[in-house]
Formats: C-alpha cells, structure tokens, sequence
C-alpha cells in the first residue's frame, strides 16, 4: 500500500523561508531542465507543492508547469533540445507531457490574464498554489491555501469550480485517503445535492481515481463516506440481500505486508463496483476478471471454509484465486484463516498452486497422442489428481494417464 504520509509539515516551522526550501527540493529534480529552460513567467503548481509542504517523501516528483502560453510547442521543443519525448494530453486546452529518463514534466498553458486567475480556476485551496522562479522563488497563494494545509483541510475554492470539472467531488475523496485528511463539509453537501454531474465525466478519468483510492493508507475511513453520499451509485453494487463484509486493514491481522497489498485493493473494488460497473468505467479486462472471480467465490462462501465443496469445484476456487487468495481468505473463520494461509504460502502445495504434473508436449511424445480435445481433458484430469494428492512422481502419472486412457476407449 502506499506510504504513509508524515504527521508533521515544514510550515509548522515558521521560520523556514518556504519559496527558498521548496525551491531547493524542487530543483533537485529539474534535472535535465534548467530553470532558464523555461519561458519567462513559468510556474510549478499544483499537488507536488502541496505535498511537499505536508513533508511528503517522495522520491520522484512528477512536476506540473504552467507556462504562459504554447505549452504543447514548448513540451516539444524541450524534448526535442533535451532528447525526450512529447505526449500530447490535451490539444484543445494545450497541455503537454516531457518524459526525459524516467522523469515527466507536465506543461499546461495558463488560463486567464494572469497567474492568480488561474489558480482561482482550480479545485482546492490546498492545490492553488504556485511557486515561480524567475527572477528568485517567490510563492502564491492567493486563496490561501497554506493555512488549509496547516489545518489538513480540504476546502474547495468555488462551487463553479467543482462543477466545471466533476471528477473533483472524487477527487476529494482520493486526496482524503491518500493524505488523512479531512473534507469541508460543504463538499460533501454539494457531492450529494449534484452526484449526477460525475456521469459526464470520461469514465477512464474516474477508474483512474478509483484506482488510487482503493490503495491508498486511509481507504478505510473513506470508501464509507464514498458509500454514503452515492456518488458511484451509478456503477455501484446494489446489494439487496446480505453481501460480503467490506474488510478493513485492522481486520487483516493474518495476513502480511505484501498479502495486504494483493488482498484490500481488490476486496475494496470488488465491494464499491458491480460487474456492469467496472465495465462501463472501462477497467482493464485482468481486473474484471479478478473482481469478477473473487465476487464469485464470496458469495459460494459457506461460513465453513468451503469444507463442503466438492473435489472439482475445490481444484477449481484455486485455480481462479490462486493469486488473489488472500482476498478471499479474510472471509474465512480465524482459525480457517491461518490454515489456508500457511497452505498458500507454500508455494509447493499442489492444491493451493495447482500446475500438471506432467506438460501436454511430453504426454504426446510418450503416449503417441495427437493435440485436441482429449489431450486437454487428460491433462486436465492429471493436474486433478496431483491436486489432491494422488501422483507424486512421473511413473505413477504415466500409470494414471494410460490407465485414463484406456477408460476413455472402454466407454467408446
């Protein structure tokens, strides 16, 4: 999951001349751009700012620029000078992205007459912030968006503003799980009176978003509050009878550092988004998927640790989950809990990690078959056998194959 973020900010040291400090940590990752690179009355803006006024770690800051005018001619011919690339975000409202080793530098034409017009245009206090460097480090903040910081408060700048581009309500929301902190409440009345207006926005923006918030620290004390105001009710689930727990990261005791990661943003996506949902925000056809199986196995769920499943439809829930286990584990009584997960750890333990015990080349080439149809069901066969136990080295799955064989020509 992502680091967390530090409970302090450098404003709470008064007598840091922040434009100097944030100019210095800033400039350390220009590299290859050089401040006189840039047009005269550039700006670095938005959230990188903000983070590093909340003392955020961050090893690689994706900087964003605005520049007076011509961003995408600019990002152009930096590359060209630098030896990047140019991508093209957005021809109508000219922003351009500079990817230079690894690095990326976003360039977004400034709107409005001047750089305070444009930081009035944003969505949060706490993003319109602006540092320029020409000719020294001078801050902006015409909203005020410091003292938001101090306080950890998310406070819109102007209604209009959400409502020009309403990924913000979602994005709030995101800011809240990433950087614990807390929403204005007037953002939230205003989420709920124009929930609606989210359906406008391009859906792969929103899965964007959504991807964030399901990884982020404090998801937890979020998805509810996102649950509440409806604001993906349109992608939603629409439990009308009892549906799995939504499981938090204090109930994940069992589970390690790196089963928390492959379990929570799962259980978290699979919890807010139906099937049509992550469909129609166009998540990537591995995540349907994913959400899809573990969904499948939630609600087969018999409160027993599936004691009660049969060989095939056991074989089976492990081949469907055999990655994403753990997010199925937390549905598990306690004790069931640590017994799947010792099992699952174990990457040797044929039924947690099924593979054939032998591959389809090799059978063709010992046993004279020919591919199709029959080749896979005895494939298929072998690897459930081996999945329970019953061949444990090459003759005895030579033995069982022909003996399967010879079965198969006894019905014919």
């Amino acid at each position: 999951m992502s680091s967390e973020p530090a409970d302090t900010s450098i404003l709470d040291d008064y007598s840091t001349d922040l434009a100097q400090f944030l100019w210095q940590r800033l400039n350390q990752n220009l590299s290859p751009l050089k401040s006189f690179d840039l047009p005269q009355g550039s700006a670095i803006v938005g959230g990188v700012i903000r983070d590093l006024l909340l003392n955020r770690n961050q090893q690689h800051l994706d900087l964003d620029f605005i520049v007076p005018n011509n961003a995408i001619k600019t990002t152009r011919s930096l590359a060209e000078q630098k030896g990047g690339s140019c991508i093209v975000l957005d021809q109508e409202r000219d922003i351009g992205r500079l990817i230079i080793k690894g690095k990326t530098f976003d360039f977004a034409q400034q709107i409005g007459k001047t750089l305070e017009d444009d930081l009035f245009r944003r969505d949060f206090r706490m993003n319109a912030i602006a540092l320029t460097f020409h000719p020294e480090p001078k801050l902006h903040d015409p909203t005020n968006g410091i003292k938001d910081i101090l306080i950890r408060k998310i406070v819109a700048i102007r209604k209009q503003n959400l409502f020009d581009d309403p990924l913000r309500f979602l994005r709030a929301l995101r800011l809240m799980a990433e950087l614990h902190l807390t929403v204005d409440n007037q953002i939230i009345v205003w989420i709920q009176q124009h929930k609606n207006l989210l359906q406008a926005t391009a859906p792969e923006r929103i899965q964007a978003e959504l991807n964030r918030i399901v990884k982020a620290p404090w998801a937890d004390e979020v998805i509810p509050l996102l649950t509440s105001v409806a604001l993906l009710r349109m992608w939603g689930n629409n439990y009308k009878t009892s549906h799995p727990k939504l499981h938090t990261l204090k109930e994940a005791n069992s589970l390690n550092a790196e089963e928390k990661d492959i379990a929570m943003p799962l259980i978290r996506l699979t919890h807010l988004l139906s099937n049509e949902g992550l469909k129609k925000l166009r998540f990537s056809k591995k995540q349907i998927s994913r959400c899809q199986l573990l969904r499948h196995w939630q609600d087969l769920n018999d409160g027993n640790g599936f004691e009660n499943l049969k060989e095939p439809d056991r074989l089976r829930l492990h081949q469907d989950l055999e990655k994403d286990l753990p997010a199925l584990i937390l549905d598990l009584p306690v004790k069931k809990q640590i017994i799947w997960l010792q099992r699952w750890r174990d990457t040797n333990d044929v039924l947690f990690h099924p593979t054939p015990p032998i591959d389809g080349n090799t059978l063709k080439e010992l046993l004279k078959l020919p591919s199709g149809e029959q080749l896979g069901m005895l494939i298929n066969h072998l690897l459930h056998e081996k999945a329970f136990g019953r061949l444990n080295n090459k003759d005895e799955t030579l033995k069982a194959a022909r003996y399967w064989l010879t079965q198969k020509q006894t019905l014919l």
